[in-house]
């Protein structure tokens, strides 16, 4: 399986419009590739709070058109990163429309099969913390050859997601981010330890560039199920391509049976 990871530059002198047709276009560009996946808020920046609610949309939007489009011409599965969804109000008197932090797969005939509302919202007690609604579902994609376990950004802190994915049959994660640079070493350090914990292939594509005065890490990674670094960007924008051997994952999982001595966690503790 041949994956790329677009390490798109988000910057404050570009608009929304003009990078959405730009990211669409860097889609197209990866047609004879089988996975491709896009950051996190790479639309409006993840940092770019006061953002959020100007350029938030519903799942059928214009980053659904273009992004469903792009994966219809070029014939990949996309991970088309996340956007700041606005969901629909609730029939109910007093209900409000709320913003979500949703991640978006598309098949290669360009169908939306998963939206991925982001659990871990990061910020603490403001930014995206107190503006966006948790999502509360875990979500797997099914492709040829593997299954993928979804996660953005900040989930990366929280094992137990990956855990629930691995029951769930993830054997590859994809983990859109924007990553400060700030904290750059936590981000290779934690996919490392994704992939070795769970003996899975992490895909981690995060953001280059500076926006809302806050520098990105960069650095896009892809490690292999022994926690081995397959591929890295650099700071920059740049399409980070690696071939992938699915088969992997259940080769090194019954070559080092650990996730089979798990007791923690389990209904029913394994012996």
């Amino acid at each position: 399986m041949r994956a790329s990871l677009l390490q798109i530059d988000v910057n404050d002198d570009e608009s929304v419009s003009v990078r959405r047709r730009r990211v669409a276009d860097l889609v197209r560009d990866q047609a004879g590739v089988d996975l491709v996946v896009l950051p996190e808020l790479w639309t409006t920046g993840a940092f770019a709070y006061e953002e959020f609610g100007t350029w938030a949309e519903p799942l059928d939007g214009p980053t659904h058109e273009a992004m469903s489009k792009a994966a219809s011409d070029a014939g990949v599965w996309l991970h088309a990163g996340s956007i700041p969804e606005r969901a629909a109000a609730g029939p109910g008197p007093g209900t409000e429309a709320a913003l979500y932090n949703t991640s978006l797969v598309y098949s290669p005939a360009g169908e939306l099969v998963a939206a991925y509302r982001k659990i871990h919202r990061f910020g603490f007690d403001k930014g995206e913390a107190v503006l966006m609604g948790a999502g509360t579902e875990l979500v797997t994609v099914p492709l040829p050859g593997t299954v993928l376990g979804v996660a953005t950004c900040y989930d990366l802190r929280f094992p137990e997601l990956f855990r629930g994915l691995v029951d769930a049959g993830a054997e590859t994660f994809v983990v859109p981010a924007g990553w400060p640079e700030r904290r750059r070493s936590h981000w290779t350090l934690l996919a490392r330890a994704r992939a070795v914990e769970n003996q899975a292939y992490v895909l981690a594509c995060g953001t280059a560039g500076t926006h809302a005065g806050v520098p990105q890490a960069g650095h896009s990674i892809v490690v292999d199920p022994w926690g081995e670094v397959l591929a890295e960007a650099g700071p920059g924008e740049e399409v980070l391509t690696v071939d992938l051997d699915p088969a992997k994952v259940a080769a090194t999982r019954e070559q080092f049976p650990a996730l089979k001595d798990r007791l923690l966690g389990l209904e029913t503790p394994r012996r």
